[in-house]
């Protein structure tokens, strides 16, 4: 009984938590208005974004999965280029390294196992099995950069675009985030971080 009497006042309060939010999102909602060129997000009547580009993201993703890099090219932060060429080369570089070895432990085990004596193990200070495990974690560290590989590879084209369209924005002096920092007091401690900062005044 007692139950059945908390579980039909939760629901009670849920519908009029739901209602109330209904009413506030008709009454309060905040105008959007779009243009061909540049997005306006007003309210109280102040500007809050302007357009300050016409860069194309999916464009700019297009490039970046034709050649890594050239996203970035076409979005004008050539700062970038060290990064996405110094990362993919360390990645290529541990592909290869692992790959190499993967190769030289499957051939020294083959060597090993396959009772010719003109074929000769490399590492004679490996048995058979010690090779079989060598070759098998080569092999495992190898399909795992190739995975981070992909997974750098996507990440340029995500960069290219999300940059793209962050570019397309400039924030005005209403809207600005500025460094913040709270002095240590009897009931807080010294914090460091940002804040944001609307000015509503004309």
């Amino acid at each position: 009984m007692l139950d059945n009497l908390i579980r039909k006042s939760l629901y009670t309060i849920t519908l009029i938590l739901c209602a109330q939010m209904l009413w506030a999102q008709e009454d309060e909602s905040i105008p959007v208005i779009s243009h061909e060129d540049s997005l306006f997000i007003e309210s109280v009547g102040v500007e809050s974004f302007r357009s300050k580009s016409k860069l194309d993201p999916d464009k700019a993703a297009v490039y970046a999965a034709v050649l890594p890099g050239l996203g970035q090219i076409y979005n004008k932060q050539y700062w970038k280029l060290p990064i996405v060429y110094s990362g993919a080369i360390l990645i290529g570089h541990f592909i290869k390294y692992n790959h190499d070895y993967y190769n030289a432990f499957r051939n020294a085990w083959i060597a090993e196992t396959d009772g010719d004596d003109s074929t000769v193990n490399p590492f004679p200070q490996f048995n058979s099995s010690s090779l079989q495990r060598n070759a098998e974690r080569f092999q495992r560290d190898r399909d795992f950069m190739i995975i981070i590989g992909a997974a750098y590879y996507l990440l340029t084209i995500v960069d290219a675009h999300v940059a793209a369209h962050l570019i397309e924005f400039d924030i005005n002096d209403e809207l600005a985030i500025l460094p913040a920092y709270q002095p240590q007091t009897q009931f807080s401690v010294r914090t460091v971080g940002v804040s944001l900062v609307l000015n509503l005044s004309k």
